[in-house]
This record gives C-alpha cells, sequence and structure tokens, in this order.
C-alpha cells in the first residue's frame, strides 16, 4: 500500500505519482527497495516550483499560456515556446505586441470552436476544456498502460556492460547508451532517471530551436546535451551505436525526420525505442502539453474550486508519470533484449496515464496543503558559472549528477560500447 505522497487534488494524483515512481525500483530488480520518501516525490513532481537559478525563482509560465472565456465556454493555450505564442496571436489575427488582454478580448468575443480553428490553422497550441467522457477513457484502457511489443529481430545483447544489474547497484545501467531526442518534462523525466541509473544520455536538439534554460536545468541532470540536425549522417551514427533511443516529437514529425520506429527498427536491429507523445500515435499531427491534456480530458473541470472555473492538478503529474514509468519500462524491456534479443517499441503518451488517473478512486474534496521543507529534498549545483538548486532524485540512494548547459557538448558518445552477448 502507498504511502500518502502530498499532492492535493480530487484525482488520485499522489498515488499515481507512487506508482510511478516506485515502477522504477522494481524495473531494475530491487526485491525490497527502500520505500521512496512521500514529501521528495511531491517535491520532484513540483521541480519547477523549487527550481532556483543563482538565487532566483524562473518564471516558468508564459502569459500565453492559460484558460480563457470564451462566449460559449473555456479553453486552453499553451504559448511557452516563443514560436508557439507568435502562431497563437498571429492565428487570432492579433498583432505581434498583443497581451494578454488583447487575447482576452479576443476569446471573449468568439466561440471556443471558432478560436481553436483560428489558433491551430495558423500553428497554435489551443484545446476546448471539456467533460469527461468515461467511455473514451475506457476504450484507453483497453490497452496498457505502456504498450511494448517487439518489432523485430536482433541477436541478445547483454543488458548491462557487467552483465547483471547487481554488478554495480549504484549504477545499474551502466553501459547503456541513451539517446535522448524528447523536449518539455515527460521524455527529459524519463532519460533523467535513465542517467540517474547509470546510464550515458545524450540529449540532442535541432540546431535552429532553443529550450528554455529552467526547462533544461529542471530535467538535465547527468545528460550530456549537444545540437544536430535529425537528417545528418552523424544522427544515423549515434543510433547505430546506442541501445536506446527515446522520442518526444509527435508521430508525423518523426516521420518526416526518418525516425519513425518502423524505419528506425529496419535500420538499427536490436534498438529499443521508447516513444512519448501527448494523444498517443493514433493522433500522429497533434502535438500537446500536460497542461493541454488536463483541459480535454476532463481533469481540469473535476479539479474546478467552483464547478464553473477550470482548474488544474497540484502538479504536471502527467508528464512526470509518463516519464517515470516509460524508464521503468526501458529498464525491464533491456532485460528481455538480454534474454530474447529482438528489437523493441515501447509507448506511452500523456492521454493514456489521464485515463489511468480518472479510473482511480477520487474524493469529493482535496485534502488540505501541508508545508514541505524544500531545502530537505533539493540539490545544488555549479552549472557554468551559476547556482542551480533542483529538486532532489525521487529514487531512494540515488543522486543526480549537475546539469550541463545546454547545447554545450559535442554530439558523440564517451563511455565503450556495450558488451555483446
Amino acid at each position: 500500500m502507498s504511502l500518502s505522497v502530498p499532492l492535493p487534488s480530487r484525482l488520485a494524483t499522489g498515488d499515481l505519482a507512487w506508482a510511478s515512481v516506485t515502477a522504477v525500483l522494481r524495473a531494475i530488480g530491487e526485491s525490497t527497495p527502500t520505500d521512496p520518501n512521500p514529501d521528495r516525490i511531491a517535491m520532484a513532481y513540483r521541480s519547477d516550483r523549487l527550481l532556483r537559478i543563482d538565487g532566483e525563482p524562473p518564471s516558468v509560465w508564459s502569459p500565453f499560456s492559460g484558460f480563457w472565456r470564451a462566449g460559449d465556454g473555456w479553453l486552453r493555450t499553451h504559448g511557452n515556446y516563443p514560436h508557439h505564442a507568435s502562431a497563437l496571436r498571429r492565428g487570432l489575427g492579433l498583432s505581434a505586441d498583443a497581451d494578454a488582454d488583447d487575447l482576452r478580448a479576443a476569446f471573449a468575443a468568439a466561440s471556443v470552436v471558432d478560436s481553436i480553428d483560428r489558433i491551430t490553422s495558423g500553428g497554435g497550441l489551443a484545446v476546448p476544456v471539456a467533460r469527461e467522457n468515461p467511455d473514451f477513457d475506457a476504450t484507453l484502457r483497453s490497452h496498457p498502460l505502456v504498450e511494448v511489443r517487439r518489432i523485430g529481430e536482433a541477436p541478445t545483447r547483454s543488458a548491462w556492460s557487467e552483465g547483471t544489474a547487481r554488478a554495480d547497484p549504484a549504477a545499474p545501467l551502466r553501459g547503456i547508451r541513451v539517446l535522448d531526442l524528447t523536449r518539455v518534462i515527460a521524455g527529459p523525466v524519463c532519460t533523467r532517471t535513465l542517467a540517474v541509473l547509470g546510464a550515458e544520455v545524450l540529449r540532442i536538439d535541432p540546431p535552429r530551436l532553443d529550450e528554455p534554460e529552467w526547462q533544461h536545468f529542471d530535467t538535465g541532470h547527468g545528460k550530456r546535451s549537444a545540437r544536430l540536425d535529425a537528417r545528418s549522417a552523424q544522427m544515423t551514427s549515434l543510433l547505430k551505436d546506442a541501445d536506446v533511443v527515446v522520442l518526444g516529437y509527435r508521430p508525423s514529425a518523426l516521420a518526416r525526420l526518418g525516425l519513425s520506429p518502423e524505419l528506425l527498427a529496419e535500420q538499427h536491429p536490436g534498438l529499443i525505442i521508447a516513444q512519448l507523445s501527448a494523444w498517443g500515435t493514433a493522433y500522429p499531427d497533434r502535438a500537446g502539453f500536460d497542461s493541454l491534456v488536463q483541459a480535454e480530458s476532463g481533469i481540469a473541470m473535476i479539479e474546478s474550486p467552483d464547478g464553473e472555473r477550470p482548474g488544474a492538478l497540484p502538479a504536471q503529474a502527467l508528464d512526470h508519470s509518463a516519464g517515470y514509468l516509460l524508464a521503468a519500462a526501458v529498464c525491464e524491456t533491456l532485460r528481455r533484449r538480454m534474454a530474447e534479443g529482438g528489437t523493441w517499441h515501447v509507448e506511452t503518451s500523456l492521454r493514456r496515464v489521464a485515463a489511468e488517473l480518472l479510473a482511480m478512486p477520487r474524493r469529493d474534496e482535496p485534502r488540505p496543503e501541508r508545508q514541505i521543507d524544500a531545502a530537505a529534498h533539493s540539490q545544488e549545483f555549479l552549472v557554468d558559472g551559476r547556482s542551480v538548486v533542483t529538486a532532489a532524485s525521487a529514487l531512494p540512494g540515488f543522486s543526480f549528477a549537475a546539469p550541463r548547459p545546454w547545447g554545450g557538448d559535442r554530439p558523440r558518445w564517451l563511455s565503450p560500447r556495450t558488451e555483446r552477448a
């Protein structure tokens, strides 16, 4: 039975967080794992609130991200990236210097559907704030929370360089190479978890798409970070020598870049291909974020403070849980590859995690918030001359290595290649 994780909400957010973190401990083969600290899990899930850069909390939300009242209901937008904010203004026909008040007026004068159609046609991100759909959620739950499929043949590979996780309990994934092609919490939490377990993780970002500094400091622990064109021969070389690739871009975007799971399996037998998306691979063109999935899945109205205005979970819990659950599945699949060989596809989505949360027992009202000593659950690093304080690892017995400056490394592997059976 789980200890109570203090993430107050009507839905079982704390129970989901506990189950997601402990899934990783089971996956690395600890038969009697030390129970995680529930307060530390809560702080890890709310890591953006704990983050300090040179003693200051970063601004993590754009004024173009939020709930907006339309003429006939509510919608939710996401504009944290500058290109998304620009697309949102462009779709609404607003000037480049339009502010939140201009958006509020534009939304109030139109319907939810009209506003969303205009924003999405301009390349922006918006969804309706909807009520939950139990039938649709039940259909999603008819599939595994994390689906693991063998999609190609390949010889067995030793899962760890020493042949067994027990060879180095402090770094059970030592010798495993992970190529990280993800952005924005869920994927980075997955690869951060693999890094804290000892894997060599190399994050690759497009040369012309910058990452907010705070976001990388929040989830970049223990990884190297480089910029590289996905279509380059160097990317092919990195994939050839990887054990795992973690994909976090829209399925249609991956296909355009030649990085679809099917093509990767054909070109790189033996690779474990872990895939995260917002809405699932059945919706290859839909981009999304945790906040948008909360809004459209019905979570925002369940968490409404008054039954009229939409609310939110106490953390980006869909993101964090998806990251831990995918990391756990990767660890388990490494063992299967060692025993059975094969090329594997491991997949989940924020929407599938939302369906799981919506099926869990819920409360009429959230438990009261309680204070947590943040200093007891944080780590401090020096990154390129700057002080960075982040949430500590939720996995007992494992400590984060410092994040590195985003995009500052060479796109190459450092460790010897994993031993082959």
